[in-house]
């Protein structure tokens, strides 16, 4: 009997020394395994931490107007811009150890198999914070061991690598909330209508809730099941040392109001505008599209809000309802290219197809500005006189002809100035004033103004036949209007990275590309299309809308078959409009249709300028000089001429024969006009016509 006790006593130690061998080997094995983990981890390093988020587009002054939608909201902010409120709700129901352990909490792991047994079934959750962000960052939310080991992998990587803060505000801006919205920024702006920084107590504790369930704890799913859960985590927070009892209490019965709407779906502004932006961030900035759609970036554009909102108003209310014609409007701020307003189109649901920046239309006689700048570089003056008269020209030796036409065939049949030419848009001065410059300076002149598209080199490009962009003239008004410096259409002025890293930012840079006095005489003679004093034997051709402006401005319309124009400026704004059909071949026909650029140009630039200082255009300082003509010949004009206007010459062009016409003798009759009054005008030595 001692002999097999002894016996069965030498096998027990056996046993239990064979046992603690293998344990031991085990547990070196498993130490080699962490410890090679661990190393791989650390060989890997930091995982990326990028993940797909909304771009915001921001107007000139800070206001949210879109955001980029693939029917998620995902914002991202920074863990000093949530409210400590949430942020501790958060770490006391999920995690409320998170600071201390090193991405597992073995305790909780403890106590959750236990209650798991308890209850035969997967009742209570003892995931980290970190494994949390983990799932969220890399996994799917599958229940298998394979996700549940690369689930443990990541955590190990993330905690290795980042800081708990950065953990923190990597988890709260990536956890689902219900209703599309990712992270607390898009969840705080769902549901309550404001951003994550400004929650409440009440909010914040109720927010931090939603994560569990969505879909049952949404207090638009269930306020009963959502305040239960709230009351769960306000005690939570008492226990954990977050708040007192009585801050619980007052939280719990506060009233809440619940919006549930997204921020984006209220804002509607400038859709066409907003295209305008992603093609420049894809084509000037080089973006990729994902990049564009996913990457959380801050776009800060040009856009004036309110300017864009008379914009949209001002051509809803001018164009027929009825009406199929298309608008296109772009505004500018002349002095940095910005571009302030933008309509491509009456409704954007039906036509996405931008015609402020994608369309190419005649511009008829809004080209003639850059044409006369152009004369005025060759030896013009406002008061250069050429005959307005039915005029057939002879064409490549005489081979061919080409006959112009005044609106309603309306004609001088005398000398009018140049001034007046502009003003009242005589097809026939231009013309002759393209040949006599020769068929190829427009076009020079065009490409330095900025024009893009393709012109052809023929008699009628002087009347505005070949096809430009609307923003594209806007921009070539605009060297006008700032003295001849040089600027580009500008949406974008910034743009941050996810992490607001800024990286792309616009700079000025003022090149002067036109002549200051030039630019300046040009645009005081395009103040004459709202002045009445250089009708002739035409109105000006701002007549109808005289009565609407209540500042000073210069512009241009101009007129084809099928295209109306109407582009014009003041010292802060230039403003072109286009109207017309998509169809380039189908005619203006209706009177009205032909009124609608002129309108909405002129109202737009009212209701846009209202509030603002009244501001005249100012000379240069030197290189001009201001005389009193008479505008029908253009010469220094006399106290008895009937029409005086001050008028604006590069200094040593200005005239200096005053005008005779007006001048009576004792018996009151009028004069016979000088001898040299009646010689052969300079052009008719250079023309046959």
């Amino acid at each position: 009997m001692e002999i097999m006790t002894n016996h069965g006593f030498r096998k027990t130690v056996k046993y239990l020394r064979a046992l603690f061998f293998i344990s031991l080997i085990g547990m070196i094995c498993m130490f080699i395994l962490i410890m090679g983990v661990l190393g791989y981890a650390k060989i890997l390093g930091a995982p990326p931490l990028a993940v797909p988020q909304s771009t915001l587009f921001f107007a000139d002054d800070g206001t949210l107007i879109g955001e980029t939608n693939n029917g998620q909201k995902r914002y991202w902010a920074k863990l000093d811009d949530i409210s400590p409120d949430l942020v501790n709700a958060t770490i006391s129901i999920e995690d409320k150890s998170f600071f201390t352990h090193h991405g597992f909490d073995y305790k909780r792991v403890a106590g959750a198999i236990l209650a798991d047994m308890k209850a035969m079934a997967k009742v209570q959750g003892a995931s980290t914070i970190t494994q949390q962000y983990a799932r969220n960052l890399f996994l799917e939310h599958d229940k298998t061991w394979k996700r549940k080991l690369l689930e443990a992998f990541y955590t190990i990587r993330l905690e290795m690598n980042y800081s708990k803060k950065q953990i923190l505000e990597g988890y709260l801006n990536t956890i689902y909330y219900g209703n599309g919205a990712y992270g607390v920024e898009a969840a705080s702006q769902y549901y309550f209508g404001k951003p994550a920084s400004k929650l409440t107590l009440s909010e914040a504790s109720m927010l931090a809730g939603i994560p569990k369930g969505p879909g049952i704890y949404s207090p638009l799913s269930s306020m009963e099941k959502a305040k239960d859960r709230q009351n769960i985590i306000l005690q939570s927070m008492v226990k954990n040392g977050y708040i007192s009892k009585t801050k619980a209490e007052q939280a719990v019965s506060q009233p809440l109001q619940v919006t549930g709407e997204h921020p984006a779906k209220k804002v509607k502004v400038a859709p066409y505008f907003q295209d305008a932006v992603k093609n420049a961030l894809k084509n000037q900035l080089h973006l990729d599209d994902r990049t564009i759609a996913l990457g959380g970036l801050k776009v800060y554009t040009t856009l004036d809000v309110k300017q864009q909102e008379a914009a949209e108003r001002e051509a809803s209310k001018y164009v027929s309802d009825s009406s199929k014609i298309q608008i296109g409007l772009v505004a500018m701020d002349p002095k940095n290219g910005q571009v302030k307003a933008m309509v491509g189109g009456r409704d954007y649901q039906k036509s996405p197809f931008n015609r402020a920046v994608q369309a190419v239309r005649q511009p008829g006689s809004t080209i003639k500005p850059l044409l006369y700048y152009a004369a005025l570089e060759n030896g013009f003056t406002p008061s250069s006189t050429m005959r307005s008269e039915y005029t057939t020209f002879q064409i490549d030796d005489g081979k061919s002809e080409y006959t112009p036409h005044n609106f309603n065939n309306k004609y001088a049949d005398g000398e009018i100035t140049l001034a007046q030419a502009l003003a009242v848009s005589d097809n026939i001065f231009a013309v002759k004033t393209h040949l006599f410059l020769g068929e190829d300076t427009l076009i020079k002149t065009a490409k330095r103004f900025g024009i893009s598209t393709k012109m052809e080199q023929v008699p009628s490009l002087a009347l505005g036949t070949s096809g430009v962009r609307v923003i594209d003239m806007a921009n070539a008004y605009s060297l006008l209007a700032n003295g001849g410096k040089k600027v580009t259409p500008t949406l974008i002025t910034k743009v941050e990275d996810y992490n607001g890293n800024v990286i792309f930012e616009s700079t000025e840079v003022s090149k002067q590309v036109l002549d200051p006095a030039k630019a300046f005489v040009l645009t005081q003679m395009m103040t004459g299309v709202f002045d009445p004093k250089l009708n002739g034997y035409a109105r000006v051709t701002g007549s109808t809308i005289i009565d609407t402006l209540t500042r000073p401005y210069a512009g241009k319309s101009g007129s084809t078959e099928t295209d109306s124009w109407m582009i014009g400026y003041s010292p802060q704004l230039v403003t072109a409009v286009w109207a017309g059909y998509d169809s380039g071949n189908k005619p203006l026909e209706a009177a009205p249709e032909k009124t609608y650029a002129k309108n909405v140009w002129a109202h737009f630039m009212e209701e846009a300028l209202d509030g603002k200082p009244v501001k005249s255009f100012k000379p240069p300082k030197e290189g001009v000089i201001g005389v009193y003509i008479d505008p029908a010949n253009g010469k220094l004009a006399t106290k008895d001429c009937p029409v005086r206007r001050f008028t604006y010459f590069e200094t040593g062009t200005e005239p200096t024969d005053y005008c005779t016409e007006h001048i009576h003798d004792d018996h009151d009759k009028p004069q016979t006009k000088p001898n040299q009054d009646k010689k052969v005008p300079w052009y008719k030595r250079i023309f046959p016509w």
